[in-house]
């Protein structure tokens, strides 16, 4: 397996000493499972890039008795895994002892420099992902990075052969290089979820040292979690419990909102969307009605206590999400009834699903800022061009209005999760788009109390067949 760390701040072999290793020597890593080599492919002022290269020993991997034990079909079936060319602990162990120091965030030549933001690419070659390409951008996306993801094909001459679970990973940023190796050191075990050491309590310790300052705030907070720490229920009690004595919330209420609902609950403005939604839904006469990124089921819940809608579908991409859901709408201990009325579905509204077809009423509410702007396009042919609702609800923040939140920073997204906020002309120039696409006309009105001179916080896109 490979990792490749790329600055391209000049001078670029400054990385030479934030990671404490000299560009001009290669130099060995003796791991429990193999060996790692460290060198440099480049190294110039302008460009320097540094590999950290792991060769897993089978024998050796057998002998540690905790993976690689076959199928037992064949002699040498517990030789015969991924473990030599997938990401996984190994690969964290080594980021740990081959650059412990960066991972610390400390150089002592160039103390300077840890403290420094640098144009970085990292490349992982390979991850492992059997959730897919959309999973392993929402692990990466709300860190703030541009990401470049490449399947990796079963066998290019069976193009009907399934997409295979391994991808090659590219991660660019303006950051700091300990928080990259920290982000890569929680997050590829997780995805791998096979870790070839025990887990004991001072994995807590490691979790939260290396989360500190992200992983509280990651909309995929429960999940990273869960899987760190291989679902040890005790562990992961304890995990919670201190990340929530850590963010020191006034209530349990506030330790559990997402940061964008902190900056509107003032005038619980996620409160008058939902209201403003559900008066729109009965006032166009919709009964079939399909939420797509629903999250934790706030909507679907109101939804569900009005008769008058027959069959609500809810969807998300986040599986998380769908257990939270499922707990708040008691979907275990729900009425018949009730229960025939409403699904969840783990899904994504950038790939076509027969699911999404034949509704009245299609709603994203707080979806659309989520996903970068060359995926829009998906997501447009998906719900206008595929699944085709009589009728559909978009509402979105409008990004004038944030001067007027006084918790919120300067020139900072309402969410570390958004990718984008859009004016009022922004948007309009978009709903516009569509209309010119599909055929839909639309109607657009304020959420929220009306600023005279930046307009409402939020805004809401009806859009008719």
């Amino acid at each position: 397996m490979f990792l490749t760390i790329t600055s391209e701040t000049a001078p670029a072999t400054d990385l030479g000493y934030l990671l404490h290793k000299n560009p001009a020597s290669i130099q060995e890593l003796p791991l429990t499972m193999g060996t790692g080599r460290i060198y440099y492919s480049e190294a110039s002022e302008e460009r320097c890039t540094c590999v950290l290269q792991i060769d897993v020993d089978p024998i050796a991997q057998v002998r540690d008795r905790s993976h690689g034990k076959g199928d037992g079909r064949f002699a040498l079936a517990q030789y015969v895994n991924d473990r030599p060319y997938v990401a996984s602990s190994y690969l964290s162990v080594a980021i740990a002892q081959a650059f412990g120091t960066a991972l610390g965030g400390r150089s002592k030549e160039r103390p300077e420099l840890a403290a420094t933001p640098l144009a970085l690419t990292v490349s992982v070659a390979a991850v492992r992902c059997p959730r897919g390409e959309e999973f392993l951008r929402s692990l990466f996306e709300p860190l703030g990075y541009e990401i470049e993801i490449e399947g990796i094909e079963i066998d290019a001459s069976f193009p009907e052969w399934e997409q295979s679970r391994y991808f090659f990973l590219k991660l660019r940023g303006e950051k700091l290089l300990r928080e990259i190796l920290a982000h890569l050191y929680v997050l590829i075990p997780v995805l791998d979820d096979a870790k070839h050491y025990w887990v004991a309590r001072e994995e807590v310790d490691k979790l939260l040292r290396h989360g500190e300052g992200w992983l509280e705030e990651h909309p995929e907070k429960e999940w990273i979690v869960d899987r760190y720490l291989r679902r040890f229920r005790s562990l992961t009690t304890e995990a919670f419990e201190r990340l929530a004595e850590g963010s020191d919330p006034e209530t349990e209420e506030e330790a559990q909102a997402l940061p964008e609902e902190r900056i509107e609950r003032p005038m619980s403005l996620h409160q008058q969307r939902i209201g403003a939604v559900l008066t729109a839904l009965r006032s166009l006469g919709a009964r079939t009605i399909l939420d797509l990124g629903c999250g934790d089921g706030k909507l679907l819940q109101e939804l569900l206590r009005d008769k008058a809608f027959t069959r609500i579908l809810g969807v998300d991409v986040s599986v998380r999400s769908l257990e939270k859901a499922k707990d708040r709408l008691k979907l275990d201990r729900m009425r018949p009834a009730a229960k025939e009325r409403i699904s969840l579905a783990h899904g994504s509204v950038i790939y076509r699903d027969p699911r999404f077809a034949g509704f009245d009423a299609a709603v994203l509410v707080e979806v659309i800022e989520h996903l970068e702007l060359d995926r829009l396009p998906a997501l447009e042919r998906v719900v206008f061009g595929s699944a085709q609702p009589t009728r559909c609800i978009v509402t979105t923040p409008n990004r004038e209005y944030n001067v007027r939140f006084e918790t919120l920073p300067a020139d900072k997204l309402r969410h570390g999760d958004h990718r984008f906020e859009w004016t009022r002309a922004e948007f309009l120039a978009w709903c516009e788009k569509i209309a010119a696409a599909y055929p839909y006309r639309f109607r657009i009105l304020p959420l929220g109390p009306e600023d005279p001179e930046v307009g409402a916080p939020s805004q809401m896109a009806i859009f008719e067949r």
